[in-house]
Formats: structure tokens, sequence, C-alpha cells
């Protein structure tokens, strides 16, 4: 996956981060969780425990009992253990979720502070769910759902993902691949 990265989206990103560090931090008046209160997590588990609230109150995935492990690692380490399973940002791996080790993998350099990477974490802790949640045709099934929620995610702090959105739902589709004339 890749973001916006012009000059004057990253100035528009950074006075609209001004902004919301300004607003007060808690309960929103419709009961929905503070989209911003993930700033104020503490350490990794406070972060997983905001997303997953916000995962609660945006899907009808069911949370499961276990949360995955989270892992950072570098680019070559990803690139060894999987590509076809990475959210991308400006063509390299960020993260990918290992459903066999519930395991989430994000890719350094990653940054609790950062909305962008904190949306890859929220990411892979969809997929975490989607393991448990049903049928899939194959792994590429999950990422439309995910990219919507990570879109959705970034859209109540002001941001957009620059996805390339006719991707997503072309791979979503599980088309055939590799397929040759003999």
């Amino acid at each position: 996956m890749s973001f916006t990265t012009r000059p004057g989206a990253r100035i528009a990103c950074a006075l609209t981060l001004l902004l919301y560090a300004i607003t007060p931090v808690g309960t929103q008046a419709d009961g929905r969780p503070d989209p911003l209160a993930w700033r104020d997590a503490a350490t990794t588990t406070d972060l997983v425990a905001h997303l997953d609230t916000w995962i609660d109150t945006r899907t009808a995935l069911p949370r499961r009992t276990e949360r995955p492990q989270i892992r950072l690692i570098g680019e070559t380490q990803a690139r060894n253990l999987s590509a076809r399973h990475a959210s991308r940002h400006g063509g390299r791996a960020r993260g990918f979720y290992d459903p066999d080790q519930q395991t989430v993998y994000l890719v350094r350099p990653w940054d609790p502070r950062d909305p962008f990477d904190v949306s890859v974490l929220l990411h892979e802790l969809i997929h975490h769910r989607q393991a448990e949640a049903g049928h899939w045709y194959c792994p590429a099934a999950q990422e439309l759902p995910a990219y919507r929620l990570q879109d959705a995610w970034l859209g109540d702090l002001g941001l957009k993902a620059d996805v390339n959105w006719i991707a997503v739902v072309l791979d979503s589709g599980c088309p055939r691949r590799d397929i040759h004339p003999d």
C-alpha cells in the first residue's frame, strides 16, 4: 500500500494532526470511542486494545480469545517470511499476518505515533479476526474488507490511505494465476 507523499499533503497531514492534538480525548457524543485515543497508548498492548474496540464498533468480526503476538522485523526478514500477505507502503512491505503463528509482523521502521503505521497494525488485527471468522476462497479475499476498514480508521483522523483500489478489488476476487495455453 502506498500513501500520498506530496509536500502539500504532508503539510495538510501535519496541520490535521496538530488540530487533533488540542482536541480533548475521551468518548464521542455518539458513544463511540474517540479515534484519537490511540495517541495515549503507553504500550503496544494498550494500542491493540484501543484498535480492537474500534474494530468492534465497525464490524461484526468477533474478537478472538488470544491476542496475536506482535513482532517488529526488518525488510529482509519480511521478504523471507511472506511477501504475499504483506500490507504495502510505497512499494515495500509494511506488515503482514501469519495465521498459523497468530503473529502480526510490522516492518521497521514502524512508529506507534504515526497514524499510517498504526493503520497497518489495525489492518493486520483485522486479518487476525478474519482467520477465525469464516471461509475465504483465497487469502486475498480478506484484503478488501481489511483495506476498507483501514481507510475508514484513517478517515476518522481526517487522513486518507492512497490504496490502489482497483488492484485490491481484482485480487480479492481470487482470480486464477499463471494460466498459460499449452
